[in-house]
Formats: structure tokens, sequence, C-alpha cells
């Protein structure tokens, strides 16, 4: 299959799941003989971006960022979450010198960045957000940011401000924890598809739940921010329907269609 941007001839989404070192996609989505050095590049292939899991246990080493870079195509991206010792261990305070690091390490990307999510636990309250204020506003402004909460308190005006203020997105969250928002908080937009853990195993290899109706609706809502040209970003996980490379066909399929 050809990439999201080709498949839907939109040029300002881009689509993908969480991560793609899973060799249980195999030989659903990867050919049965595939080394997994290689999985990456036939990725790449197929979809525009992915949203990268493994920078969230660690800060990822120059020559690994390099190697994502040279194994994907032009025109592909990668959106990658802000390290744990950022938002959970330190949450926040404390934390230049990682996340100078993070950084300096994810800007070999160069072009191919896509945007940098900011993913914070339950214990993340409104007693944090002032923080968050002097954390996103000390950022480099030549990048996306986005923030993913999971505790509902948060969700009210004066968070919505704030996000605003600094130019961020608020994640819009397809999950059993959270209800589902759909506040505009920047110039675009970041959709992820978390699921439920409880009801899918994800390692399987296989559709485990059909989520076609559900992803129709998705696109039907996503629609008229696209014919605004904001740039969408959406990743779906492999909690969600169990594969995620199939739905992402069946998501791009819908953006594409005329209703």
């Amino acid at each position: 299959m050809a990439s999201t941007q080709r498949t839907t001839g939109i040029s300002n989404v881009y689509v993908g799941s969480m991560g793609w070192s899973y060799d249980f996609w195999k030989p659903s989505f990867y050919p049965k003989t595939l080394a997994s050095k290689d999985f990456l590049a036939y990725y790449s292939k197929q979809f525009n971006s992915v949203e990268v899991d493994s920078t969230f246990y660690r800060i990822p080493r120059e020559q690994t960022v390099l190697s994502w870079k040279e194994q994907t195509p032009f025109g592909f991206v990668f959106s990658l979450k802000f390290p744990r010792v950022i938002t959970h261990v330190k949450m926040l305070r404390d934390c230049e010198e990682e996340t100078r690091v993070f950084l300096e390490r994810a800007e070999v990307l160069g072009e191919k960045i896509g945007a940098f999510l900011l993913q914070f636990p339950f214990s993340f309250r409104t007693e944090h957000v002032s923080l968050l204020e002097k954390f996103l506003g000390a950022l480099p402004k030549k990048h996306r940011y986005v923030v993913e909460v999971r505790n509902k308190k948060l969700l009210e005006n004066s968070f919505y401000s704030m996000l605003k203020a600094n130019g961020a997105a608020l994640a819009w969250v397809d999950s059993v924890s959270m209800p589902t928002v759909t506040e505009v908080t920047s110039s675009f937009l970041y959709v992820r598809w978390e699921g439920d853990r409880k009801k899918v195993d994800g390692t399987l290899g296989k559709t485990e739940i059909d989520r076609t109706n559900e992803i129709k609706l998705w696109a039907r809502k996503l629609k008229p921010y696209l014919k605004k040209q904001m740039r969408v970003f959406g990743y779906f996980s492999k909690y969600y329907s169990g594969n995620p490379t199939t739905v992402i066909q069946i998501f791009t399929y819908n953006l594409q269609t005329k209703e």
C-alpha cells in the first residue's frame, strides 16, 4: 500500500501506529522472512508517520536517531514522546538538562520531526499546570508540542487557554479512561487511538475488535479541519483494534471518500 499522503492525496495528514518494532506483525503486515532491523524501512514505505514510544523509556543515542532518519524516505515524519523522567519521574521539575539532551538528539531528524508529545500521568493535577506553562514557554518555538493528560479535572477552559497561549495541541484521545475532547488549542491536530488493554491483547497480530464504524466517524469528524488546511497527526495503538496496520488503511480510505 502507498503512504497515507499518496493514498489520500492530502498532503497535511500524517498517520501511523504507535511504534513499529513488533515481530507479531508477521506475516499479516511484515513479510515472514523480514529481519527486525528492516522493519522501519518496510513500514515507512507503507505509511508516512510513526509515533515513537521508545523515547518515553529512554533518551535515544544520536546514532539511533540518525539511523531512523536514514532508513525512511523523504516526507516521512516521526512524532516522539518526551522521556518519562521528564513527565513522570521529575514531573517537569529540575529537568532542564534531560530536556536539552532529548531535543538535541531528536533534532538529528531535521525535517522529519512531526511533533513532540508530553504525556502525563493521572497524578499530574491542576496544581502542576503552572509548571507546564513555564516548561512550554521555555521550549524552542520551532517545534510542535502536544499535551496529553489522564486527569479529567484538567479538561477545562483555563487549561485550554494556557495551551493556546503556548501554541501547544491538546491530544484528542480515544480511550476508555478519558472523555473525548474536541478542543482545538493549536494550528494542528494530534489524535491518539489508545483503545482498551483489558479487551484487546494487541500481540496476536490480528484484528480483535472491528473498529470500522468508529473509524468512519473519526474520519468524518476530521475532514472539516483538513478542508481548512490544518495539519493532522494520528496514531493507532495495538490495543485499539489489535491490528493498527488494518485500521490505518480503513481510516485513510474514509478520509478520501466523499460524503
